[in-house]
C-alpha cells in the first residue's frame, strides 16, 4: 500500500438534505476527526472499534462550539474502500453546517481531496484495478437501468477477468517461444510457426468477440444522439413533446415558431437517448430565425441518427430534396407525418433511402410512432437490446483492445511470411502491453491522472 498524506470531501451533493457525508482517508484520518469530535461525557474516537458509529458531536476546536450533531463511522485498512483508514461524518443536510465541518477538518490537519482522489486511492492501493474504477464514474452518470447493470458489471471485474485471461494466454505465448529460442539444447516443447498461429487466430476470435459490442456499449454508456429535422410546421415539436409524454417544445400552426434547438433526454428500453428539435430548415430573411437553421444543420453532422419529418399532406418541393440531400449520409429515419390527411407523398417517392426506416404517421392521432422505437434497436442493436452480456462500454477499452488485435495480426502476417516464432513475439508482447491499458497496468501515469480528473469532488 502507498503512503499518502490524509485527504477530506464532501462525498454527497451538496444542498439541502437529510444528511450529508464528510469523508476522509489516510493513516491520520482517525486522530484528525477525534480531535474535534466531542461524544458522551466527552468520549473521543481512540477507542472506536473498526466499522462502527459513534454518536456525538463536531466542535469548533478554537471556541469549543458545537458545529453539529453526528454520527461518525471508522473502516480500518486494508478493509476500506480506498485500502486505507476511512472515516465517515454524518451530519445534517445544508450547505452551512456540512461547509464548517469540512473546514474544520481541514484546519485540524487534512487536505481538500482531488477530484475523484479517493478511487484512485483504491486503485494505486491494489484494491480495484483502472477499468473497475472508471465504472464508478460510470455508476454515478448512467441514465437508465441497462447503463447502470453494464457499470456494476464492470465495477466487480468481469471485463477484467475477461481481459486478464486473455493476457495470460498472451504471456504463457510469449514464454513458450522466447524458452525455446534461447534454450534449444533444453527438453521443451518446440513452439513452431504453426502452433503459434493457430494459439493467436484463438485469441483474436476472444477479442474480437469483445469487441463485437463495442458500438452498442458506447451507446449505452454515453446514450444515442437524435435530431429531429424537417421544414417547418411538418410536426416535429409534436413529436418531441409525444417522445418525452409533456409538452417541453411551443407547437403553433405558424411556421418557424422553433427558432433555437431544444434537448431532452428520454428512456427507450433501457437507452438513454437525447432527442434534439430543431428549427425547420428553409430559406429565410428573418435574422434569428437563420441561426436556428445553421444550428440544426450543426446538429445534423454531430447526430447518430436523423429523423426526418416530412408532411404527406403537401408535395415534396425543393426545400425537401434539400433536407434530404443534407442527411444522405446519416442513419435515418423518415416519418410521413398527417398521414391521417390527404397522402400526396408515397414511399416510392423516396428512393434514395432505405425504404425499411420510412413509415407513414400521425402524431396527432399517435398512429406510427412505435416503429420508430423497432427501428431504433435495428439500426444500433441488431434488433435486441442485451443487458447481461460483457459490453465494452468506454472508448479508451475499444482502442487498447483494437491495439492488441492488430498486434497479434500482425504477428500472424509475420509467422506466414517468415516463420520466425522470435520476431512474432515482439508484436505479441505489443498486444500484452495493450490489454494491460484497461487495466491500467501498463498506463502512463499523466493518462492515469487524466482519467481521474474527471471524477466528481468526493469519490
Amino acid at each position: 500500500m502507498k503512503e499518502f498524506d490524509t485527504i477530506v470531501a464532501i462525498s454527497t451533493v451538496l444542498g439541502e438534505g437529510g444528511i450529508s457525508i464528510v469523508r476522509l482517508s489516510g493513516d491520520n484520518a482517525l486522530k484528525i476527526v477525534s480531535e474535534i469530535f466531542k461524544g458522551k461525557k466527552g468520549r473521543k474516537l481512540d477507542d472506536i472499534k473498526p466499522y462502527t458509529m459513534r454518536y456525538g458531536h463536531i466542535v469548533e476546536k478554537e471556541t469549543g462550539d458545537i458545529l453539529d450533531e453526528v454520527l461518525v463511522s471508522y473502516m480500518k485498512a486494508p478493509r476500506s474502500f480506498t485500502a486505507e483508514d476511512t472515516v465517515e461524518i454524518n451530519c445534517h443536510g445544508g450547505v452551512v453546517a456540512t461547509k464548517k465541518i469540512l473546514e474544520e477538518v481541514i484546519k485540524s490537519g487534512a487536505r481538500l481531496a482531488e477530484p475523484g482522489e479517493f478511487t484512485k486511492r483504491a486503485f494505486l492501493n491494489g484494491r480495484i484495478d483502472l477499468s473497475q474504477a472508471e465504472a464508478v464514474i460510470d455508476i454515478i452518470r448512467s441514465k437508465t437501468d441497462i447503463a447502470m447493470k453494464s457499470a456494476v458489471q464492470q465495477s466487480e471485474g468481469k471485463l477484467s477477468k475477461k481481459i486478464n485471461l486473455i493476457r495470460n494466454k498472451l504471456l504463457e505465448l510469449i514464454a513458450h517461444i522466447e524458452a525455446t529460442v534461447d534454450y534449444p539444447e533444453e527438453d521443451l516443447e518446440e513452439m513452431t510457426a504453426e502452433k503459434v498461429s493457430n494459439k493467436l487466430e484463438d485469441i483474436i476470435d476472444e477479442m474480437k468477440n469483445i469487441l463485437s459490442n463495442a458500438d452498442e456499449g458506447k451507446i449505452i454508456r454515453e446514450g444515442l444522439n437524435v435530431v429531429i429535422v424537417g421544414k417547418p410546421n411538418v410536426g416535429k415539436s409534436s413529436l418531441l413533446n409525444e417522445l418525452v409524454s409533456e409538452n417541453r417544445a411551443i407547437v403553433t400552426d405558424v411556421p418557424g415558431t422553433t427558432r433555437d434547438v431544444i434537448e431532452e433526454f428520454i428512456n427507450i428500453e433501457g437507452i438513454p437517448i437525447k432527442v434534439v428539435d430543431t428549427a425547420g430548415i428553409r430559406e429565410t430573411e428573418d435574422l434569428v430565425e437563420k441561426i436556428g437553421v445553421k444550428k440544426s444543420k450543426e446538429k445534423i453532422k454531430e447526430a447518430d441518427l436523423v429523423i426526418l419529418m416530412l408532411d404527406v399532406s403537401r408535395k415534396l418541393d425543393e426545400e425537401d430534396i434539400e433536407i434530404i440531400n443534407f442527411i444522405k449520409d446519416k442513419k435515418s429515419i423518415i416519418l410521413l407525418n398527417k398521414c391521417d390527411l390527404n397522402d400526396k407523398i408515397s414511399i416510392e417517392d423516396i428512393k434514395s433511402f432505405d425504404t425499411s426506416y420510412v413509415f407513414k404517421t400521425s402524431v396527432k392521432e399517435g398512429i406510427g410512432l412505435d416503429k420508430i422505437k423497432s427501428s431504433i434497436k435495428n439500426l444500433f442493436f441488431k434488433g435486441e437490446i442485451k443487458g447481461k452480456d460483457i459490453i465494452v462500454t468506454n472508448a479508451r477499452h475499444k482502442n487498447a483492445l483494437i491495439k492488441a488485435k492488430s498486434s497479434c495480426d500482425a504477428a500472424l502476417d509475420s509467422l506466414k511470411n517468415t516463420l520466425a516464432v522470435d520476431l512474432a513475439s515482439i508484436d505479441i508482447r505489443n498486444a500484452w502491453l495493450s490489454l494491460g491499458e484497461i487495466t491500467g497496468e501498463t498506463l502512463e501515469e499523466d493518462i492515469i491522472d487524466k482519467i481521474f480528473s474527471e471524477f466528481c469532488l468526493g469519490k
